[in-house]
């Protein structure tokens, strides 16, 4: 993924033809549009459906953030996942986000030990409104400590 997002980081941001860079993010949002469309409730053009200029800083932050492993080091999340012990957390996760897999969320909600791990079935990362209720559940169950 990192060789794949540092090649577009290059052609979305350090090419000097706009032409490129528009190309370039186009195909990125029309990959990201098409895993979206997999979601039960999807929406057609969910990333693609804004302005040219939106696109393009849209997928340079994207690529820019996965060409450097999001300035994490491999499993570092994971490995650390102990240290805010005390802490509690509510993981939300679509059951069919293809590109933040469900086993993530649920490594992560193993290893942290006051995580709670919430899958919604009918959702993939755009989230819908089972995943908005969860949230907003959650929100109200902090806010009452």
């Amino acid at each position: 993924m990192r060789a794949v997002a540092r090649a577009n980081c290059s052609r979305t941001a350090g090419n000097s033809y706009r032409a490129i860079r528009e190309k370039s993010a186009a195909d990125w949002l029309a990959w990201e549009d098409a895993v979206i469309s997999n979601e039960p409730n999807g929406v057609p053009g969910m990333y693609s459906d804004r302005e040219v200029d939106a696109q393009i800083a849209c997928v340079r932050i994207r690529a820019h953030f996965f060409s450097n492993g999001a300035w994490l080091d491999e499993d570092q999340l994971l490995r650390n996942a102990h240290k805010p012990d005390g802490i509690q957390a509510v993981l939300i996760h679509g059951r069919h986000d293809m590109g933040s897999p469900v086993q993530t969320a649920w490594e992560l909600a193993k290893a942290w030990p006051d995580a709670r791990l919430h899958i919604i079935e009918d959702s993939v990362h755009a989230g819908r409104d089972a995943m908005q209720d969860t949230v907003r559940t959650a929100i109200e169950e902090f806010k009452n400590r």
